[in-house]
């Protein structure tokens, strides 16, 4: 079939009364699925069950003697700092463990900066004007952050081929003001893609208006691999630390898709002057981490291979999940010029785009005929996509076959505005 945007009226108008048709079909079975956060299954969280019972009665000392049931100890126990150090490909000392949400450090970590400035600067970034650079399509808590605090948010595209690096370097070397960056380095949220050699490097290296420029790197699907070929991501820590800017690198991650989603393991990766400040800080928020949970994340998994071993199995259960919704979309979408898609090799999301103007009307029939998407506009700051075409699909949370229902549902959708916009 040719894309619909070279057919004659009359043909258009059969086919949006079609997709009308099947659409009313759909809304009459009165669905109820939720697919509007990348949640775990309950099948992927039963691989960590035996984490509730690792530890026997007298198992509650770390290997360096401290007591995990008393306070203290504000950079985690030291065997699970030298495990999430091999995670993120740091050095044990490079690392701070934290609770069960990296978002609450990043939290932190840009209220600090606002507060008191970073090492290096000038002073609180409160007292200047500050830009944080978004990829966009990106994580939705990100921006929140930023908005939050009154950073103002500048869209940097992730395109075809992923960052628009060449962008990003034009940005942070003319304008003062630019004071941070959020990435997602490995299976972006939602793009799927993976940072080249190239963009780790220029990310590391370029040149910065601002001598206080602070990348907040989120390596949140670092072992979150669907294919045996997982993409490769340069170590962006050790670029930083070869450019001569040891300090430039915020580096986050968490266990939240790993272990358990409320009752996980957070941490993160900087320098030791990054982490001074940061402790800092932390000092006068707690007395101490949950040290028990970092040692039965410890006695759970031991080494990174058991991590490895353990996302295999989580692969397993959601990897027939992404398969059909892009043999779904596929089948029904294909060729006729108003949707593309991702096909990621890793990460949680696939990023779906569809005619300009047409992603809200799309979520909005979607959540009529009972399965609530992501909010379109969520994957940019502020909530608004300029071209509202982007929209967010999270498969891991409902059973195979309620993604298949979503997406055969969510096809309808698309065909039913596409139809109505191209008519005019």
């Amino acid at each position: 079939m040719a894309g619909w945007n070279s057919l004659e009226k009359a043909e258009l108008q059969r086919l949006a009364e079609d997709a009308q048709k099947r659409y009313n079909e759909w809304k009459s079975k009165k669905l109820s699925l939720d697919m509007t956060r990348g949640k775990p299954c309950p099948e992927q969280l039963d691989l960590a069950n035996r984490m509730l019972t690792c530890l026997k009665k007298d198992d509650y000392k770390s290997e360096n003697g401290t007591d995990c049931r008393n306070y203290g100890g504000l950079d985690g126990i030291p065997e699970a700092r030298a495990l999430f150090a091999e995670y993120l490909g740091v050095g044990a000392d490079d690392i701070i463990i934290g609770g069960n949400s990296s978002l609450n450090i990043m939290y932190n970590t840009v209220s600090a900066a606002m507060m008191r400035g970073v090492p290096g600067g000038k002073g609180p970034w409160s007292q200047e004007k500050v830009k944080f650079l978004c990829p966009s399509p990106g994580y939705d808590r990100h921006f929140s952050v930023c908005e939050y605090f009154g950073i103002e948010m500048v869209i940097v595209e992730m395109g075809p081929k992923g960052l628009d690096i060449d962008k990003v370097a034009e940005l942070v070397g003319s304008d003062p003001a630019v004071k941070g960056i959020w990435c997602v380095p490995k299976y972006s949220n939602p793009t799927g893609h993976t940072y080249t050699d190239d963009m780790v490097d220029r990310l590391a290296s370029m040149p910065a208006a601002a001598g206080d420029f602070r990348i907040f790197c989120d390596n949140a699907y670092s072992a979150h691999q669907l294919g045996r070929k997982p993409d490769q991501l340069k170590n962006i820590f050790e670029a930083c630390k070869a450019a001569g800017n040891p300090d430039r690198i915020y580096l986050f991650g968490s266990t939240s898709k790993i272990s358990f989603a409320g009752a996980g393991l957070s941490f993160m990766a900087a320098s030791k002057a990054n982490l001074d400040a940061y402790k800092a800080s932390l000092a006068m928020q707690t007395i101490g981490p949950d040290k028990l949970n970092m040692l039965r994340h410890v006695r759970f998994f031991k080494d990174l291979a058991g991590i490895e071993k353990h996302m295999k199995k989580q692969a397993k259960i959601i990897k027939p999940k992404f398969d059909a919704v892009v043999e779904i979309l596929k089948k029904n979408l294909d060729g006729k010029g108003i949707a593309t898609w991702s096909n990621p090799k890793g990460g949680y999301f696939i990023s779906f785009d569809v005619l300009d103007g047409c992603a809200q009307e799309v979520v909005k029939l979607a959540a009529e005929a009972g399965v609530k998407l992501t909010k379109a506009g969520a994957t940019f700051p502020y909530g608004k996509d300029p071209n509202d075409r982007n929209i967010r699909i999270a498969p891991t949370l409902p059973s195979l076959e309620e993604i298949r229902q979503a997406t055969e549902l969510l096809s309808v959708c698309v065909e039913v505005v596409s139809a109505r916009k191209l008519l005019g």
